[in-house]
């Protein structure tokens, strides 16, 4: 077991807390431009301009300040508690479902780690990732639920007919897609044999891609984790047209704010998720770079370039995907999920598990070779 004295300390500690600050901005720092990203998206799918009037002195920077107009009307706004709710729970549920985005977020690598070399002391490698665990996908998908919980207890706690049924809604999603999405990941972890998310991304540098080798499954992954982000066409949790706002009816001012902003942090850490699991994460397709940059922090900052341009992508493809299809009813959704994508998990998993058993040896072997003969 490694031993650490004082400096070793203080630079893990300065570390850690650089990771907190750059998770931090990828989830919550990232709201108010995916609210604008999300109208202007809007604007152009709809072949109108989105926000452009909100500005400071005349300037508008193209509706940028319109997130900001945003935050100062809902600080401001009143919080108005029901008569009748459960006061401790109707408070607490919105920081569960920032809290679980946040934790979410903290085993996901982004970039290749950075190893420190001081004079006179051995090598310190830091990892690009908060918390490097040896079971990260469980911890993944454990806490990723917490957005139901949050929604469960705070549509409950409210006391409104409309609130409870919209987090009713949510719990059958959960317990409907949260199945698919895990039999995605485990015919992932056969093809990869570990469940570490780091080691998950390095293999995926040294072969292909999970998409490459679990196509089902990156399709199951990407509709449950759309389903489970609650937006357009899989909003039914708070389908306005039919139970006024669902679960969250009855929250107003920084509460309201705080479901707001899980939703939107909810989308990053979902697009992170599939850009790690199936699209490489922080590497580049078939280019290793370390071979042709030596200098490991501008490595580092390549593959943090690489990794936030993936997620860009899906953040898109979000917003694409709400501004495009119209609204599934909820009987669609139960039986898209158990009689569609269940039995297509399912099916996956044992094609890849007689794929593992079959060939996965020789299919190792002849990469080992190729990598060989390129090196």
């Amino acid at each position: 077991m490694a031993s650490f004295d004082i400096i070793d300390i203080l630079i893990l500690t300065a570390a850690a807390l650089a990771k907190i600050v750059v998770i931090l901005t990828l989830t919550l720092g990232m709201v108010p431009i995916l609210t604008w990203l999300e109208r202007r998206g809007a604007g152009f799918i709809q072949d109108r301009l989105g926000p452009n009037r909100t500005n400071i002195f005349g300037i508008t920077l193209f509706g940028l300040i319109q997130p900001l107009a945003d935050a100062v009307k809902l600080i401001f706004k009143e919080d108005v508690q029901p008569r009748n709710a459960d006061k401790f729970l109707f408070n607490f549920a919105p920081m569960l479902i920032v809290f679980g985005v946040i934790a979410t977020f903290s085993v996901i690598p982004f970039g290749p780690d950075i190893t420190i070399e001081l004079i006179g002391r051995e090598p310190l490698t830091i990892p690009l990732q908060l918390a490097d665990i040896n079971a990260g996908v469980v911890f993944v998908l454990a806490f990723s639920s917490f957005a139901t919980y949050a929604i469960l207890l705070g549509g409950w706690a409210s006391n409104n007919k409309y609130s409870i049924l919209g987090a009713l809604r949510s719990s059958a999603q959960m317990i409907s897609y949260e199945v698919t999405m895990g039999l995605s990941l485990i015919g992932l972890f056969m093809m990869f044999q570990t469940v570490s998310i780091n080691e998950i991304v390095v293999q995926q540098g040294q072969f292909l891609w999970g998409i490459v080798w679990q196509p089902i499954g990156f399709i199951l992954f990407l509709i449950s984790a759309m389903i489970e982000s609650n937006r357009v066409p899989f909003d039914m949790p708070e389908a306005d047209s039919e139970i006024v706002a669902g679960y969250h009816t009855e929250y107003s001012s920084m509460k309201f704010a705080m479901y707001f902003m899980g939703e939107y942090a909810a989308m990053v850490v979902l697009s992170a998720l599939i850009v790690t699991l199936f699209l490489g994460g922080w590497q580049l397709p078939f280019i290793d770079i370390t071979q042709f940059i030596k200098n490991q922090y501008i490595c580092a900052l390549i593959g943090f370039a690489v990794f936030f341009g993936k997620v860009f992508f899906f953040l898109w493809f979000f917003v694409w995907v709400r501004w495009t299809f119209p609204r599934f009813r909820f009987d669609q959704i139960m039986r898209l999920g158990w009689k569609v994508l269940f039995p297509l998990g399912l099916a996956n998993l044992l094609v890849t598990a007689l794929f593992v058993l079959l060939f996965w040896d020789k299919v190792e072997s002849f990469f080992k070779n190729i990598s060989i003969f390129a090196g």
